[in-house]
């Protein structure tokens, strides 16, 4: 079969040899791209031959699909899969495997990292002191003690709330199936938006959850809490956000993720909004979690070819 890594998704080239040889024994060829294809014609270009191709968040379309006869297997280095047509691939019989819980401890830090550089402002101390300022009556705020709400509770939002019950922190969670976790209090959404000082979202971009955080849902928080999003920008109407910053009605945000993929527009509104961190999408990158993924997208590989596939989001 000929399986195309269609985007660099981090590897040594030490390790691009060995996989190649790996799948060369198996009677499989591995054609390695270097670089990000820039449409749907240099992607099509690249893998309208390819049984199985590896991407990490290059978006496919319908249209890709439509060109590639012989697809059979994706494998994504990346948590979410909704850059992917889900439904096309299902009518096709293709399967598509994500690389389930390799970023976990990785966006988790992040999370807990955001929320330390909201509360003791970071940033702002940073560029205070690079002015020969001082602190000028600042006060920060500690975790211990506060409600941190996490919405999702999936791999990372659990390991978000161990973080945060290790900060002494009190966590409500809200999930769309029943759990019970310990130290972990489940509850409604709107319960956790009106109560958690620090509010988390982890849960997966559908239908359902695009804009779930909106004008409505922002106007539960209290004053003094803050946002935290490292899952999917289409999960947060961000100009209901901005407008929140504005008027004070929240107390500070910190954003991993976007509309798209940064860079931004240069006149995007969240540049002038106050008390925002923002971050051009690192949640995942970190050398333990790629090195990690690089590992779960080829086993994905060799155990949908040994006929028991891992990981399917099918």
């Amino acid at each position: 079969m000929k399986i195309t890594l269609v985007e660099p998704i981090g590897y040594k080239p030490e390790e691009i040899i060995k996989i190649k040889a790996d799948f060369k024994a198996l009677n499989h060829r591995l054609a390695v791209y270097d670089d990000k294809p820039k449409n749907d014609e240099e992607i099509i270009s690249r893998i309208k031959n390819s049984d199985i191709i590896i991407l990490s968040n290059l978006a496919i379309s319908d249209n890709v699909i439509n060109h590639c006869a012989n697809l059979k297997m994706i494998s994504v280095a990346f948590a979410g899969v909704d850059h992917i047509p889900m439904n096309l691939c299902r009518e096709k019989n293709i399967i598509v495997s994500n690389a389930a819980g390799y970023s976990n401890h990785a966006v988790a830090e992040l999370t807990i990292g955001a929320a330390i550089s909201l509360y003791r402002k970071i940033i702002w101390s940073d560029n205070q002191t690079r002015k020969y300022s001082t602190r000028a009556g600042f006060l920060g705020s500690e975790l211990y003690g506060k409600t941190f709400g996490i919405i999702g509770a999936g791999q990372i939002g659990m390991e978000v709330a161990r973080l945060a019950n290790a900060f002494g922190c009190k966590v409500l969670a809200y999930n769309r199936s029943s759990k019970s976790i310990p130290n972990v209090e489940f509850s409604s959404l709107n319960y956790l938006l009106k109560n958690s000082d620090i509010i988390s979202v982890h849960i997966p971009l559908t239908n359902d959850t695009k804009k779930l955080i909106n004008k409505e849902k922002l106007q539960l928080v209290k004053p003094s809490s803050v946002f935290i999003n490292t899952a999917r920008g289409p999960i947060v109407d961000n100009v209901a956000l901005i407008n929140a910053l504005e008027a004070n009605k929240i107390a500070g945000a910190a954003l991993d993720v976007y509309e798209k993929e940064p860079p931004l527009d240069e006149n995007n509104p969240l540049f002038q909004a106050p008390n925002v961190i923002l971050l051009p999408h690192i949640g995942y990158a970190t050398k333990e979690a790629i090195e990690l993924r690089g590992k779960i997208v080829v086993a994905n590989i060799h155990k949908w070819l040994d006929g028991n596939p891992q990981n399917v989001m099918n």
